[in-house]
């Protein structure tokens, strides 16, 4: 015969390794969402401002002075967001 209390032992471990497997797999996706963030930040802040750049060289005539200018401009936009966005992260854990 089949001993019960030792079948819902073995179905309680079985349980607590499956809820720690599951655990380490939402940790994984969460770090992984949040280095998509940090990354997608940083590259739109800089080329949203080269965009602005090679418009307005476009309509001023200034190629490429203007280009440079708003590439480091967008550059330091998108790393002070990924550092106030980190610093929320960090608040959240």
């Amino acid at each position: 015969m089949v001993d019960f209390k030792d079948f819902k032992t073995r179905l309680k471990i079985a349980r607590s390794k499956q809820k720690m497997l599951e655990g380490d797999a939402d940790k994984k996706g969460s770090f992984m969402g949040n280095a998509f963030k940090l990354s997608t930040e940083l590259v739109a802040a800089v080329a949203v401002g080269t965009l602005i750049g090679f418009i307005l060289d476009g309509w001023f005539d200034t190629k490429p002075w203007l280009i440079i200018i708003f590439f480091f401009l967008g550059s330091a936009a998108g790393m002070l967001n990924v550092i106030k966005a980190a610093k929320r992260m960090q608040k959240k854990d």
